[in-house]
């Protein structure tokens, strides 16, 4: 292993920024901002065919015209002694089906379970171009200046699924036991090292969390055999972008840890350094790694797009409290997902990093009315440009995100407020404790007001309904059990409703009037929530309407009209709309900015970034 300034290394995340498989000012921007307090920086995969990309935006190395602006940004990581590192991927049948020229194969002619093209069984011709096609782009990486090239014989992509017995099911020498699963994989392996003199890293699922596919054993096996064989380290990640995206993204859904204990079991039987990998995104879980799991080197992504300055901040090369990555893959692999590039709901300026938040020449004095999302990042941006800073707030800050940690997997959601919190109080901001007025805010010396007093309820007109809950179900001292619950509304709000109402042992009637449930939610947490309710007692009403109530009757129509008896309690999430009663009352009399929910509703990830545009501006 290459020797590194510390044992941090940015993960391989993809960024979605190129329109041509170059490098351009985005790449150099977003990396040259996390780069300078790392050990060593992983650039997002490379496409080594433009007929292999995962997505249509992806950086290549294809051909020797990549060289030069992939050398732009390794010569940007060796001005502050970080060593860049190529990741070489071939994804096999998970190449996107939707570029088009795209081809695909595999060990098989298996698609992937959850969708995708056929892939072409490989024969030895196949296997011959796969072989030069690694040797060209590590011998490309070298003349780019990485310090070393990264091999993926993980996450479900081409090497992997000739590794896992759950989608080889080859009877020639390629297929069968272990020792011919590994043949072409290994041989890769030989073809990199034979091709460039950099260190060969390479990264593994340490388990497939596939039925029938390998496990913790297998890659203990593996990693011995890539140590014999002069690999420069092991990089231990879990699941497949197939079959186990939760697993593959680290999502918030699966429990944090797994990989690392798999890096320390693999590291356990090998000489070479191993890297952990995993939702390291909190000081904390870099010392438990470094006290309980030993670990050699520790892979960070996410928490680097949150945070452009994570590790700089654990190391104390930076001040301030780290901005915390949520692992909601909602923004990132979202905002890649849309076509738009790598986002972050926390951090408004991922996919912009060449913004500069400057101070102001002439400082005023600003209320924040609201101390939701939107109302303290806007009241944090005012202080860093050096204006005058009081917000008002009547009740918990956070607003109503301080329910969104409350529905089940989602409590990590909580630290959002809790950094907020903290950087109000750092900054030295005035939090008055009440519900702003039009005479005190008129009265109070402010140069401009922005008003963010978020949204409330939308109230459902249905005939007979006198009494109805909305999402302060979630608080545990209103949490129904065992009652028999009537949830109106089936997008996000609803569905999170019903999913901790069901885990309280309640029955539960979704009642939506559209003809899919969920809509809006991302993706992996759509999924996975949605699988459970397979586990409950729920029923769901699609392209239907409660039209009225009677006592403990509720009465639906739509592609069945039916009549639910017993009912104890109804939850109406039928959506939000803007609240707002301070704007007509102060609209030209002050200079009044309206933002985040209270302009328009949108989601976590909106409130902030239009809170903080305002904001820079003013």
């Amino acid at each position: 292993m290459l020797e590194l300034k510390n044992q941090f290394v940015f993960a391989p995340i993809k960024l979605g920024y190129s329109s041509d498989g170059n490098v351009n000012e985005r790449h150099v921007a977003f990396y040259g901002e996390r780069s300078r307090y790392m050990g060593a920086v992983t650039l997002e995969p490379l496409y080594m065919d433009k007929g292999l990309r995962e997505i249509p935006t992806q950086l290549g190395i294809d051909d020797d015209d990549k060289i030069e602006g992939l050398k732009r940004l390794t010569d940007l990581f060796h001005e502050t002694n970080t060593r860049a590192i190529a990741h070489l991927n071939h994804p096999g049948r998970m190449a996107n089906p939707k570029i088009p020229g795209n081809y695909f194969l595999s060990s098989s002619d298996r698609p992937c379970e959850n969708g995708g093209a056929r892939p072409k069984r490989m024969d030895t011709e196949d296997f011959g171009r796969v072989l030069d096609m690694f040797r060209s782009a590590a011998a490309r990486a070298e003349k780019a200046g990485f310090d070393a090239v990264e091999l993926q014989m993980g996450h479900g992509y081409l090497l992997a699924q000739f590794i896992s017995p759950a989608v080889n099911d080859r009877e020639d020498e390629y297929g069968g036991d272990f020792d011919n699963r590994v043949r072409f994989p290994l041989m890769v392996f030989d073809a990199l090292k034979e091709a460039t003199s950099l260190p060969v890293i390479v990264r593994i699922s340490g388990d497939e969390m596939v039925p029938g596919g390998f496990g913790l054993s297998e890659m203990m096996n593996l990693s011995k055999r890539l140590e014999e064989r002069g690999a420069a380290a092991i990089h231990v990640t879990a699941g497949s972008v197939c079959s186990t995206p939760p697993w593959f993204f680290q999502h918030m859904f699966i429990p944090k840890g797994k990989t690392w204990e798999m890096a320390k079991e693999i590291k356990n039987g090998i000489r070479i350094p191993v890297i952990s990998v995993g939702r390291i995104n909190t000081f904390e879980d870099i010392e438990k790694l470094k006290e309980d799991y030993d670990a050699d080197y520790m892979a960070v992504g996410r928490a680097l797009v949150a945070d452009p300055d994570f590790v700089g901040k654990y190391l104390g090369e930076v001040g301030g409290n780290p901005r915390p990555c949520r692992a909601c893959s909602e923004g990132c692999l979202g905002g890649v997902k849309s076509g738009m590039g790598l986002g972050c709901v926390v951090n408004p300026l991922v996919g912009r990093d060449d913004f500069e938040l400057s101070r102001t020449a002439h400082s005023k004095k600003y209320a924040v009315v609201g101390g939701g999302l939107a109302g303290m990042e806007a009241a944090v941006t005012l202080k860093k440009r050096g204006h005058e800073v009081v917000l008002y707030e009547k009740d918990r800050l956070g607003g109503q995100f301080n329910l969104a940690s409350l529905p089940p997997n989602k409590e990590s959601l909580s630290k959002l407020v809790d950094y907020y919190t903290k950087e109000l109080s750092d900054a030295g901001i005035d939090v008055i404790r009440e519900e702003a007025t039009e005479a005190e805010l008129l009265g109070g010396g402010y140069d401009g007001v922005l008003l963010a007093t978020g949204s409330e309820p939308a109230i459902p007109k249905i005939e007979g309904l006198k009494e109805y809950y909305w999402a302060e179900v979630l608080r545990d001292e209103n949490l129904f059990e065992g009652r028999k619950v009537v949830v109106i509304g089936g997008g996000l709000i609803g569905i999170e409703v019903a999913h901790k109402l069901l885990k309280k042992g309640n029955e539960v009637i979704i009642v939506e009037m559209l003809d899919e449930i969920a809509r809006g939610m991302e993706a992996i947490e759509k999924t996975l929530t949605l699988k459970s309710f397979e586990k409950e007692v729920v029923a769901i009403y699609l392209n239907s309407r409660v039209t009225k109530v009677e006592g403990d009757r509720v009465f639906i129509e739509g592609e069945k009209n039916i009549v639910l008896d017993g009912v104890d309690h109804i939850v109406a999430a039928v959506g939000m709309r803007s609240y707002n009663p301070l704007e007509p009352a102060l609209e030209g009399k002050i200079d009044v900015y309206t933002i985040g929910d209270a302009k328009k509703v949108g989601k976590a990830q909106d409130a902030i970034r239009d809170a903080f545009e305002t904001a820079s501006k003013l």
